[in-house]
């Protein structure tokens, strides 16, 4: 009797351990990893160690973090790597890039139903489908541009495909290391101290949503989003700090003569915090993702482009319904936001102060929008999200899809002057910026590209 009454008093301490052992467990494993990358850059640098000893010092030590990190789960990692890599060596160079897409997305999917639904469903953990959707791009990244330079002719590829250059860089990079590292402790310290304070799920509250105006759930919405945000700038920085102290992601000198160590950079933070458009937005945040999804189907869908994109990254992310309802939701939304920037933007770009105002309120816009978006996104269940909607009207929804239909091309012709102001990035069949650019110039323009 003893022995049952310390073990109930001792459980919710026994699960706080837990959650917080996941947490330092990741958090041990990038320290380390940002001290073997210092270490791999001055003493394994390509003037001291010959290439078949450098690639097997990094598979050696990304083997030994996997383990460290996810146990015997490891090996669904280790097996998408080996079987791509067989298909990539022995598949017709012709559809080695299908072989590679259907594999490493169908292991992916396998992989992301068990974890939904025959492990904690609905409990965020650090766990093995995130490296594996990572290895998920990167392998099929690769199958593409293989298919792309050894099968097709240089008049079939877009310039950005065409660029696969490799670049000389210097040892330039103490600066950027620290600086990232210090937008890591700024992060770290802002989920302690606030995100832990605004729980997303207090959204849908059954007390909240019944007793709460719609100002003061929409307010509450809007701080929780944010606040969720760090956490991610925070993983998203430091792996990019680890890569820059290894000596990777030199992007070369900006027109300020200063090195630029943004080449592989997955977030934008100043671009995010500031998007006056949601297509901005999305092009700031997880850039990588955003360049494979664009490079593996925006680009290559014959049509539909923009719903088999999110589609297909909603299939990535994995199967909790959440993940569809935000993707599912950013069509119309992305639809809207392009034709209002198309047919009522340049009625706003006569003067500074009309244009600010309008800034302001896109800015306004689009952080609501987002807000509303990605809500289930973090909720992920089916009765949360519905809960959700429905104390925000679904207005968004209904905004958007009336927005949409008032400004199809159909209903209302467009206005010739507005190509004087429209960039040519408003035509669908525009040519996006360089993924580089999107870090290297820091542009956070409405502007910039297609929608990833």
């Amino acid at each position: 009797m003893t022995n049952r009454i310390c073990l109930t008093l001792l459980h919710p301490l026994q699960s706080a351990l837990t959650y917080l052992w996941t947490g330092v467990n990741f958090l041990a494993c990038q320290l380390f990893a940002l001290a073997a990358a210092f270490w791999f850059r001055l003493y394994l640098s390509p003037h001291h160690a010959n290439p078949l000893v450098r690639h097997a010092v990094a598979t050696l030590l990304g083997i030994a973090f996997l383990i460290f990190c996810f146990g015997w789960y490891s090996a669904h990692i280790l097996t998408v790597v080996v079987a791509n890599y067989l298909i990539i060596v022995n598949a017709d160079i012709n559809n080695v890039h299908r072989y590679a897409m259907a594999t490493a997305m169908g292991y992916l999917t396998v992989c992301q139903v068990s974890r939904a639904y025959i492990f904690n469903y609905g409990i965020l953990s650090t766990d093995f489908s995130g490296p594996l959707m990572i290895v998920t791009q990167k392998i099929t990244t690769l199958a593409f541009q293989l298919h792309d330079g050894t099968y097709k002719t240089s008049e079939q590829l877009t310039p950005e495909q065409k660029l696969q250059a490799i670049k000389s860089y210097g040892f330039s990079l103490q600066t950027a290391v620290c600086q990232k590292l210090l937008i890591c402790l700024g992060c770290m310290l802002f989920f302690l101290i606030v995100t832990r304070n605004l729980p997303i799920t207090f959204n849908v509250d059954p007390h909240f949503v019944a007793h709460a105006p719609f100002l003061t759930r929409l307010t509450y919405a809007f701080f929780s989003i944010q606040a969720a945000r760090p956490k991610f700038y925070f993983a998203w920085t430091l792996a990019d700090a680890v890569n820059n102290a290894a000596g990777y992601g030199f992007l070369g000198i900006d027109e300020h003569g200063k090195a630029s160590w943004d080449l592989i950079c997955n977030l934008n933070i100043v671009g995010i915090e500031t998007a006056t458009s949601f297509k901005t937005f999305i092009d700031n945040w997880n850039i990588r993702t955003g360049i494979w999804l664009k490079t593996v189907c925006y680009d290559r869908a014959p049509k539909h482009q923009l719903p088999l994109t999110f589609v297909l990254s909603a299939l990535w992310h994995g199967v909790y319904p959440g993940y569809y309802f935000t993707f599912i939701t950013a069509i119309p939304i992305t639809i809207a936001a392009r034709a209002i920037r198309k047919y009522i933007r340049h009625y706003f770009l006569g003067s500074r102060g009309v244009k600010m105002g309008y800034d302001i309120l896109t800015w306004a816009a689009t952080q609501l929008a987002i807000c509303y978006t990605v809500m289930p996104f973090l909720l992920l269940a089916v009765d949360s999200t519905l809960v959700y909607y429905r104390s925000m009207y679904f207005h968004v929804h209904i905004l958007s899809i009336l927005a949409a239909i008032a400004l199809h091309p159909k209903h209302k012709p467009r206005n010739p002057s507005a190509a004087t102001h429209t960039l040519p990035s408003s035509s669908p069949s525009s040519t996006p910026p360089s993924p580089s650019a999107q870090c290297q110039l820091k542009v956070h323009s409405n502007n910039n590209g297609k929608l990833h």
